[in-house]
C-alpha cells in the first residue's frame, strides 16, 4: 500500500475474541498468592474484590482465546478498529530508514486505549448483579474509561484520583465528573487506609498504590460492590490485545512485519494490548521481533525493579503478585505521567522480562517531552505524556537503524492523546519541566521499608 498514510478495517473486522497468551507460554508465570494462606489464590479468592467473571480470566491458563461478549463488541463499533498510521512525517524529521507504524488509540471516546477494559469490566459487573464499582486513577485515563463503562451500564462509580493528577489535571476529573462518577483525591479521609497515610505523612501527594488500597478497601466495605482495575492483572491484558490483534491485519494490508513492538509501561496494559499478539509469533512461528516497554527513569521497576512477591497497593489488601517491583511503599516523584507512576510490572511482563522476550527501557522526563513535541509537530498529534514514552522509545530505535544503515520497520501503540495534559507542556516550552532519574539507593531503601 504505497504511500497510503492510515490504514482502516471495517467494523465486521473488530475481534471476536481476545488473545490469552498465557496459553502459549513456554513457561507460565508464578502464581499469584493468597496474602493470608500464602497459597495459590483460587478464583473464590479472587472474587471477593473483583467480579467473577474477570477472576475467573485471571486465571486461565489453557484457553488462547477467550469470547468477547456481543454487547461488549457493539461499544466496541463507537471507536474501533482504530485506524494504523505510518509515521511519514515522523521518519522524514529523523532521515531514518525505519518505516514507522503507530497504532492510534487516541480515537476512542475518552481519547486512551483504556476503554477497550473498561467496557468489558462493567459489562460482566453488570451481569453479576452488581450495582456499585470502585477504581483508582492516576492521569485520569482509566477513571473516564471506567466512568463511560459505568453509565454505558448503569452502574455507580467511585474513583480515588492520585492527589498529584487530580490537582494537575482538573479536566480529566471533570470528565469523570461528567459520566456521572464520584471523585475523591487520594490519600483520603474516607478509608482506614487514607487516614492511616495522611497521619504519618500528612502532605502525601499521593500514589496509584495509594490510590488502590483505598478502592479496594471501599469495595469491601460497600454492599454489592466490586473493585475494577485498570492495568496490572492478566485478565487486562487480556481485553487489551483488540489493539494488537486489529494491528496485525492492519500491518498484513500494508505488506510488513514489524521488526520492533514498543509499548509505553506502567503496569502493562498498553503495551500487552500490542505486543502480545505479536509475541505469540516468536513463540509459534519463529520469529524474532524485539519488545520494548518503556518507562519513566523515575519510576523504573523494569530497569531497576526487584523481582519478588509484592502487593499491588500499599495497604496490602490485594493478592501477592510475583512482579518487578519498588515496593508497594514506594512514592514516585512528581512527574507528568500519572498513568505510569506505579510501582510493580504485571506478573505476565515480569515473566517475559525474567526470560528476556522483553526489553526495559527507562527514559527521562524531558526526554519524554522532547519527543511528544517533535511528534506534535510532523505528525499533528498531540500526544498523552505516557504515549510519549512509546515515542521517545521509538525514535531511539529509528536513529540506531540511522546509525546502522538498515532498514527496521518499528510498530508502536499511541495510547492517548495530550489534550487534557497541556499544564505539562506549558511547563516544558517554558523550559521549567525538570529531569529526575530514581537513584538505586531510593530502590534499596524503599524495598528495606
Amino acid at each position: 500500500m504505497k504511500n497510503q498514510k492510515r490504514i482502516f478495517l471495517s467494523e465486521k473486522d473488530i475481534p471476536t475474541q481476545w488473545y490469552n497468551i498465557v496459553a502459549d507460554m513456554p513457561e507460565k508465570p508464578l502464581p499469584i498468592l493468597n496474602p493470608k494462606t500464602k497459597e495459590s489464590v483460587t478464583v473464590d479468592d479472587l472474587a471477593v474484590i473483583f467480579n467473577r467473571a474477570c477472576s475467573e480470566q485471571e486465571l486461565n491458563q489453557t484457553d488462547a482465546f477467550i469470547d468477547i461478549p456481543e454487547e461488549v463488541r457493539e461499544l466496541y463499533k463507537y471507536f474501533r478498529p482504530t485506524p494504523l498510521v505510518r509515521a511519514y512525517g515522523l521518519e522524514k524529521a529523523l532521515d531514518t530508514p525505519a518505516h514507522i507504524y503507530f497504532k492510534n488509540e487516541s480515537v476512542s471516546p475518552i481519547g486512551s486505549h483504556k476503554l477497550n477494559t473498561a467496557l468489558a469490566q462493567a459489562y460482566y459487573c453488570k451481569q453479576e448483579g452488581v450495582t456499585n464499582v470502585t477504581t483508582e486513577t492516576g492521569a485520569g485515563q482509566w477513571g473516564a474509561a471506567l466512568a463511560y463503562a459505568a453509565r454505558a451500564f448503569d452502574l455507580e462509580l467511585a474513583v480515588y484520583m492520585v492527589k498529584l493528577s487530580y490537582h494537575q489535571k482538573p479536566y480529566r476529573r471533570s470528565i469523570m465528573q461528567t459520566y456521572g462518577a464520584q471523585v475523591i483525591a487520594s490519600p483520603s479521609m474516607s478509608t482506614r487506609a487514607g487516614k492511616d497515610i495522611i497521619t504519618a505523612h500528612p502532605n502525601h501527594q499521593g500514589s496509584l498504590g495509594t490510590a488502590v488500597s483505598e478502592a479496594i478497601e471501599l469495595a469491601l466495605m460497600t454492599p454489592n460492590c466490586k473493585y475494577a482495575l485498570g492495568s496490572v492483572l492478566n485478565h487486562v491484558a487480556l481485553h487489551q490485545t483488540v489493539i494488537g490483534l486489529e494491528a496485525e491485519k492492519q500491518m498484513e494490508i500494508a505488506g510488513e512485519y514489524p521488526d520492533i513492538v514498543i509499548g509505553c509501561f506502567g503496569g502493562g496494559s498498553n503495551f500487552s494490548g500490542i505486543a502480545f499478539p505479536f509475541l505469540r509469533h516468536n513463540f509459534k512461528n519463529g520469529h524474532k521481533t524485539r519488545f520494548i516497554a518503556a518507562e519513566p527513569a523515575s519510576c523504573p521497576k523494569l530497569t531497576k525493579g526487584v523481582f519478588k512477591y509484592d502487593f499491588a497497593d500499599e495497604a496490602g489488601y490485594s493478592p501477592l503478585l510475583p512482579m518487578y517491583t519498588l515496593g508497594h511503599n514506594f512514592t514516585p516523584a512528581n512527574i507528568h505521567v500519572g498513568g505510569l507512576r506505579y510501582h510493580g510490572a504485571g506478573t505476565i511482563v515480569s515473566k517475559f522480562l525474567q526470560d528476556g522476550v522483553v526489553e526495559g527501557m527507562d527514559i527521562k522526563q524531558l526526554e519524554t517531552f522532547e519527543a511528544a513535541t517533535l511528534f506534535a509537530r510532523v505528525e499533528g498529534i498531540v500526544p498523552a505524556p505516557e504515549s510519549s514514552h512509546a515515542i521517545a522509545a521509538t525514535i531511539r530505535e529509528a536513529l540506531r537503524a540511522k546509525e546502522e544503515g538498515v532498514s527496521k520497520t518499528i510498530l508502536f501503540n499511541l495510547s492517548g492523546h495530550g489534550l487534557l495534559d497541556m499544564a505539562a507542556y506549558d511547563l516544558y516550552i517554558a523550559g521549567d519541566l525538570v529531569d529526575y532519574e530514581l537513584p538505586a539507593e531510593e530502590v534499596r531503601k524503599s524495598m528495606e521499608e
